[in-house]
């Protein structure tokens, strides 16, 4: 085993340890709070798991994708998609836009306290009529004077309520489409700028989640991210690491339904016998754990490849569409095998069904996965 093999083993079995302990005997209650406290975050900040992939200077791990998805499958393995996604928001979804295009003084001012877990990150790219389809948002940002000022809003951002720090993509440029768009750091305060509503939702219970509202809201022109005009770049470019995060997540996600499934039908009696003795459910939980493992080892290539600077979007998006639909086929099937037991709220199957739905949908829908393969074939 090389350093680098270690050094990820020893961090997987620190985060495995860690959701054993600090999330699954407490997450039942954030799920009817509607988010994770920050004092968690926090603790995870201490321990490392916020910043694995930024630089040492600012309190990083400095490794790769490779870790990404090492900490997006562990959190996915807790059974709680709302804390996981929480999390992988502020660590792979967010901050990077920090990282990847913010100045020298941006980075020194904000990054400290967002690997800390002191500061915590959202990113605003949907909105009410633009998802997948990132040029056809409408908020606007004109500028005046030292600042630039923003109107629209924003819909279905996770960390919504509760974060400090946002990345918001907006049009400087409307008749430019998608070469006029750039991002904006907006600091929780900021006069303009408000939460709406907070979103009930039929999973991930466990994540704050909200639209957000830009009346007029001034940002210095100081946070203006990256380049004028450069957002949508931005904003693909870090595409690629959402769907890595999200694809491992998923896939952890499904190896602990499988092991709580197989748990359950080795001592659930039907007909004389444990459900375990009846072939075709034998076969089919084996077949299911064939899928995920490939799915696992489809995501862990993809990262590798990212993380020696190639290009991956197909593979990405490949692991993407996989990932997610087959989270679906086996959560599915693992509710199926619990028989009632499994439609009991108090189930873990049956919180990871409706947990499992929005992941053919968020950070790019199945469809728009499989098309971005179909132009690389």
């Amino acid at each position: 085993m090389t350093d680098s093999e270690q050094t990820l083993q020893l961090l997987r079995e620190t985060i495995r340890r860690f959701v054993e302990k600090e999330v699954v005997p407490k997450a039942h209650a954030w799920e009817e709070q509607g988010f994770v406290p920050r004092e968690v975050l926090r603790e995870m900040g201490k321990l490392g798991f916020l910043g694995l992939r930024y630089a040492e200077e600012f309190g990083g791990g400095a490794l790769d994708a490779r870790a990404t998805a090492l900490l997006a499958e562990e959190l996915g393995r807790s059974t709680f998609g709302g804390f996981a996604i929480t999390v992988l928001v502020h660590t792979d979804m967010a901050s990077p836009h920090l990282v990847n295009a913010g100045s020298p003084e941006q980075i020194k001012r904000f990054l400290p306290g967002v690997v800390s877990g002191e500061l915590i990150t959202a990113v605003g790219v949907t909105e009410p009529d633009a998802g997948s389809d990132v040029k056809a948002i409408r908020t606007s940002a004109r500028r005046d004077g030292g600042d630039w000022v923003l109107k629209g809003s924003k819909m279905f951002i996770t960390n919504g309520a509760l974060a400090d720090l946002y990345f918001i993509a907006a049009k400087t440029d409307p008749a430019a489409g998608s070469k006029g768009i750039s991002i904006f750091i907006v600091e929780k305060g900021m006069r303009g700028f408000s939460v709406g509503r907070k979103l009930e939702k039929m999973g991930w219970r466990s994540s704050d989640t909200a639209e957000l509202v830009f009346d007029d809201c001034r940002v210095p022109a100081a946070n203006l991210l990256g380049e004028e005009n450069r957002g949508f770049y931005a904003i693909m470019k870090n595409f690629q690491n959402e769907r890595i995060a999200i694809s491992a997540m998923a896939m952890g996600e499904a190896s602990r339904a499988i092991e709580l499934t197989l748990e359950y039908v080795c001592t659930r009696k039907a007909f004389g016998a444990p459900l375990w003795d009846k072939q075709v459910i034998r076969q089919r939980l084996s077949m299911l754990a064939a899928k995920v493992e490939a799915g696992r080892q489809l995501v862990l290539y993809a990262a590798s490849l990212d993380a020696q600077g190639r290009d991956c979007v197909k593979e990405v998006s490949m692991a993407k569409a996989y990932c997610a639909e087959l989270l679906n086929d086996v959560v599915y099937d693992c509710l199926q095998f619990h028989g009632g037991f499994g439609y009991i709220k108090e189930s873990a199957i049956e919180r990871m069904y409706r947990d499992a739905r929005v992941q053919t949908i968020g950070g790019g829908a199945t469809e728009v996965m499989l098309e971005e393969v179909a132009k690389r074939l």
